[in-house]
């Protein structure tokens, strides 16, 4: 009599999520296999991000670790002058005290950070494609990007000091593991600016696009690299180099930060007197700290 042979089926279940629904200042596209495409698409506003874009971007990032057929993904600026000139400070200086105290968490950024990016553990690579200006919190998506290629024509800064604020969305302590802490505190108090070539010498991003007009195309090819891979060794090789440049740990010196002493920047003279400057155009007059 032959034996029987008992042949047993395993089944993983994988979660996904609903797309987001769609919000005219961000693009989603596909430019290769297992690629999406994130564009910023507020030229006008030099692509700066007013707070219910952050929530946005932080459900399409959601989205994107979940959906079984990406890999990676690319973001960028549109238009040829800005990858992200940071907070939308107008809008920021404007605010509605009544309408925030109704919805504080509109005056937030989600816990993943500026973008959905800057303080994002995620699963799955992000790779910057540096357009033109990356200021304040656009710089630190960059930061917290695996790989950035930058135009020739890229600047890279953390002005919010000169504002009366400062970078608070988690890209100070990111700087300062990849940089030092001399670079860090020039960059960040003293307003010095990075060309794409200090940048590319500083180890702060990985390529120089051939042009200002292929900076995407060839983020795109980077991160189609990436994708060819299998998508477990994706987010496994990541996982393994991001909990190395976590430990001691940048996070935590967010936090520390955050919870010392944000709200007193924050609710203090000179964070209201340089959101004014800004929007009327004018040199800050600044008071003595109370901090």
């Amino acid at each position: 009599m032959a034996n029987k042979t008992t042949t047993t089926t395993t089944t993983t279940t994988t979660t996904t999520l609903p797309p987001p629904p769609s919000n005219p200042s961000v693009l989603l596209s596909y430019p290769a296999p297992h690629v999406l495409l994130v564009t910023i698409n507020r030229e006008r506003q030099m692509n700066s991000i007013p707070f219910t874009v952050h929530w946005h971007l932080h459900r399409v990032f959601e989205w994107f670790d979940h959906e079984p057929t990406l890999r990676v993904a690319v973001i960028t600026g549109a238009g040829p002058k800005s990858f992200c000139a940071g907070q939308d400070l107008i809008e920021l200086g404007q605010r509605d005290p009544k309408e925030l105290e109704e919805r504080p968490y509109m005056a937030m950024h989600p816990p993943t950070g500026f973008a959905g990016i800057s303080r994002r553990l995620g699963k799955k690579p992000v790779v910057a494609a540096v357009n033109g200006f990356a200021l304040g919190g656009g710089f630190e998506i960059v930061l917290n990007c695996d790989m950035t290629v930058a135009s020739p024509t890229a600047t890279f800064g953390l002005p919010e000091s000169q504002r009366g604020i400062y970078a608070g969305a988690g890209g100070l302590p990111r700087l300062v593991r990849n940089v030092g802490l001399p670079l860090a505190s020039e960059i960040s108090m003293a307003g010095r600016t990075l060309s794409a070539q200090e940048a590319l010498g500083f180890q702060l991003i990985n390529h120089i696009s051939s042009s200002a007009s292929s900076v995407v195309d060839e983020a795109v090819g980077l991160a189609g690299k990436v994708a060819n891979i299998s998508p477990d060794a994706i987010v496994i090789t990541r996982a393994a180099i991001r909990e190395t440049w976590e430990t001691a740990s940048v996070e935590r010196a967010y936090q520390i930060v955050e919870e010392r002493m944000k709200r007193g920047l924050m609710e203090g003279e000179n964070a209201r007197e340089g959101l004014a400057a800004f929007r009327e155009k004018r040199r800050p007059v600044w008071k003595a700290s109370k901090l």
